[in-house]
């Protein structure tokens, strides 16, 4: 399904004056004023709606803001697609992209990118169906059960840490989608999503309301934990991370995220679903 194809005109409309509002408030861009920027910038990412993704407005709520702090520097942002790890590969080591997003921020990650300031913000959640009860509200509790994770994605230095000394359960899907219907089908008794993730999905034309109603979360375990660009670690990702952080600062970004969701929320509600 082409989300925006369901959001339609009106959606498109608003998001473009909320990101002139974001970036009008402190005078008009570096490119000049009605112009298109012959400048592009190019990044790397793995479709992660509604954080990043071809098929919502302005590439999703991430995506609108690195395009309206980029829009002040007079660029055009460009974003490709493409699994996960060729993601992080292409985004790191290719010279046609200026990095890739959207990344939490680790300390193995200091190593290999130049971060931006936040982007957008996450909240991890263990979800579960209501049928098989609760499975435990600490990671301690959860035991041998097994969690559904994505492969290579970080999720936080305290669940990490328990799978990684063997204390944790785990098996690696494909990504967040396949994940979800693995856990319907039991094949995952319990697993760990992001809370925007999971509700863009269960409303989304590919779940049921029945299965919408079976799901239940904890939301007590992680952390709210911010996403960022990762700029490319040389020289010009250093200088390309402080240009950006700079320009960012004259930009309402707590407005843009929270109108985006917001505007989000009220076009999902409206989205047709499986009986």
């Amino acid at each position: 399904m082409r989300f925006l194809r369901t959001v339609g005109f009106p959606f498109c409309l608003f998001m473009h004056s909320t990101l002139a509002v974001a970036h009008g408030q402190a005078g008009p861009p570096m490119a000049a004023a009605g112009a298109v920027s012959s400048r592009i910038v190019r990044f790397a990412a793995e479709d992660w709606p509604p954080f990043i993704s071809h098929s919502l407005p302005a590439d999703g709520m991430s995506g609108a803001m690195v395009s309206a702090v980029f829009e002040r520097l007079g660029y055009t942002v460009r974003y490709e697609y493409f699994p996960w790890k060729r993601a992080m590969q292409f985004g790191l080591a290719s010279p046609r992209y200026a990095g890739f997003l959207a990344v939490w921020r680790t300390p193995e990650r200091e190593k290999l990118c130049h971060f931006s300031v936040p982007v957008g913000s996450t909240q991890g959640v263990l979800a579960y169906l209501k049928e098989d009860g609760l499975p435990g509200v600490t990671l301690a509790e959860l035991g041998k059960l097994r969690v559904g994770t994505v492969a290579g994605y970080s999720n936080g230095e305290q669940f990490d840490g328990m799978v990684a000394r063997g204390e944790l359960k785990t098996e690696e899907g494909l990504n967040d989608a396949t994940n979800l219907k693995k856990l319907f089908i039991k094949r995952y008794r319990v697993i760990v999503i992001e809370r925007h993730v999971l509700q863009h999905l269960l409303m989304g034309r590919n779940f049921s309301k029945a299965e919408r109603e079976r799901i239940a979360i904890i939301d007590t375990v992680f952390k709210e934990r911010p996403v960022h660009v990762c700029f490319q670690r040389d020289a010009e990702g250093a200088a390309r991370q402080k240009r950006f952080n700079e320009a960012a600062r004259d930009i309402d970004t707590a407005r843009l995220e929270r109108d985006y969701w917001k505007r989000l929320d009220q076009s999902l509600a409206t989205v047709p679903t499986a009986p």
